[in-house]
């Protein structure tokens, strides 16, 4: 989004093999009628383009795009404005979770502490690629997640139902296993 309010600058994808280039129209491509094309933004950089791959997508119209994982659209805020939103995949989300399965039923004869050194680092590499936007949701999904598939482990183990909700305790599961806890949303660089 244009920062200055001069114009409302719109978001040009222009897609190739593996970048995404945001342009801002109002000030970058001066285009008499307001139409762009594809060739009018490839030529000003100099990158030639997958005519297949490649589209333009207007986010102002209700448009969005997937990249890298991530689904790109134009949403309001609470204060009324118009802001870029980015979330993780429904089908990244998907793939995580069907990994992460696999892994807890190839261990299922195993004790816990093997199966978290298994799914840690696939939680964590995951978790920090997808950390940044509007992530939170996702994350607190994955999470709930993968407390529900240790607690019941814990509970086959024991030949017991259930989660055992009673018998431990959240905090118990992150300190005491060293099951993976660090799921927040980080905004900008790191420090």
């Amino acid at each position: 989004m244009n920062t200055r309010g001069s114009l409302a600058a719109e978001r040009v994808l222009c897609d190739t093999d593996d970048k995404a280039v945001f342009r801002s129209i109002c000030h970058l491509c001066q285009n008499s009628k307001g139409a762009h094309t594809k060739s009018d933004h490839s030529s000003t950089l100099d990158l030639r383009l997958n005519e297949a791959k490649s589209r333009i997508v207007d986010l102002g119209q209700g448009e969005a795009f997937g990249f890298l994982g991530f689904d790109f659209r134009r949403v309001r805020s609470l204060r009324g404005r118009w802001r870029p939103q980015y979330t993780p995949k429904l089908t990244q989300r998907t793939a995580l979770l069907e990994k992460l399965t696999e892994r807890f039923r190839r261990y299922d004869s195993q004790p816990v502490g093997r199966v978290i050194t298994e799914i840690n680092p696939i939680l964590r590499g995951w978790v920090n690629y997808f950390r940044i936007g509007n992530a939170a949701r996702c994350l607190a999904y994955v999470r709930n997640w993968v407390e529900k598939k240790v607690r019941r482990h814990l509970m086959r183990a024991r030949n017991r139902p259930g989660f055992g909700w009673k018998r431990w305790s959240t905090v118990g599961l992150y300190a005491t296993l060293g099951l993976f806890q660090d799921y927040r949303v980080r905004y900008g660089a790191r420090t």
